[in-house]
C-alpha cells in the first residue's frame, strides 16, 4: 500500500468516466477503506444504478451538481477528489465551486476542456463527428453507446464481461454542454495527472499536451490501461495513497 507516514485517515471521493457508474472503483474503494479511509464514489445522473434517471435535461452542471452535493450534504471537507476520463470535467467544476473543501484534485486520464468549452470541443474533429452521428443514429440524441470493453484497455476476459454488463449509454448532453467554471482549471488548489500508457488513450493527446505545459501540476504516470481502477486497482491505490499524504 506504500508508505503511509503518519497514518492519517483520509476522505476519497472517486468519480467515474462516461458510460460507467460509481461501481466500477470497487476493487480500488475496498482497498483504501481497509486501510482506514473514507471513501464515497458518486454515480451521475442517468449511469449506473441511476440510468432510470436519463434524460435530455442533463448537462455538465448536473454532473457537477451530483458530486458537489455529496460533498455537501456528507459535510466532507479536507478530500481528495478524484476525476477518472470524463469524471476530470465534474471535479473541474466541483473544484471551482467549493474548493475550500478539497485538499488534493486527482485527474486520472481525464478528459479537460478549458472554462466554457464543450467536451465535444477538444475532441479530434472525426471523433465529435462520429459520436455526434452515433448518438443521433441510435438514440435521437439523447445518449452515446458504450464502445467495448477494450477500447478501456480491458482485455481480461472475466474483467471485460463484468465491465460490459454494466456500462451504459452516456447522456449526450453532458458531452454538448460547456464547462461553467469562473477560475481556472484547478482553481490554484494542488493537481495531479496520472497518464494511462499502455495503452494510450489516444484521444487524450491534446490534453497531455497541455497539462505538460502547466506549472504546478503534477505530472504522473501508470503503464496500464485507460480503466486503471479496474486493471491495476493495487498499483492506483498505492497512488492515491501517496497523493493524500502531500
Amino acid at each position: 500500500m506504500g508508505e503511509q507516514g503518519s497514518h492519517r485517515h483520509y476522505t476519497f471521493v472517486l468519480v467515474h468516466g462516461a458510460w460507467h457508474g460509481g461501481w466500477c472503483w470497487a476493487d480500488v474503494a475496498d482497498r483504501l477503506r481497509a486501510a482506514g479511509h473514507r471513501v464515497f464514489t458518486p454515480t451521475c445522473t442517468g449511469l449506473g444504478e441511476r440510468e432510470h434517471l436519463l434524460s435530455e435535461e442533463i448537462t455538465l452542471d448536473t454532473f457537477i451538481a451530483d458530486v458537489a452535493n455529496v460533498l455537501s450534504f456528507e459535510d466532507l471537507t479536507d478530500v481528495v477528489l478524484v476525476g477518472h476520463s470524463f469524471g476530470g470535467l465534474a471535479i473541474s467544476g466541483v473544484a471551482d465551486r467549493m474548493p475550500e473543501r478539497i485538499r488534493h484534485l486527482v485527474y486520472l486520464d481525464s478528459l479537460l476542456v478549458q472554462p466554457g468549452q464543450r467536451p465535444l470541443d477538444i475532441l479530434p474533429p472525426e471523433v465529435a463527428r462520429e459520436r455526434t452521428e452515433l448518438a443521433a443514429r441510435s438514440s435521437g440524441g439523447l445518449s452515446l453507446p458504450a464502445p467495448p470493453p477494450a477500447a478501456f484497455g480491458v482485455e481480461e476476459p472475466d474483467a471485460a464481461a463484468w465491465l460490459l454488463e454494466r456500462l451504459r449509454p452516456h447522456p449526450f448532453g453532458a458531452y454538448t454542454s460547456p464547462l461553467n467554471i469562473q477560475a481556472p482549471l484547478g482553481n490554484g488548489l494542488p493537481c495531479t495527472y496520472i497518464a494511462c500508457t499502455e495503452p494510450a488513450y489516444t484521444a487524450l493527446q491534446g490534453v497531455w499536451n497541455w497539462v505538460r505545459t502547466q506549472s504546478g501540476w503534477r505530472w504522473l504516470e501508470l503503464a496500464t490501461g485507460h480503466d486503471a481502477m479496474v486493471t491495476a486497482p493495487e498499483a492506483l491505490t498505492t497512488l492515491l495513497l501517496e497523493l493524500a499524504e502531500n
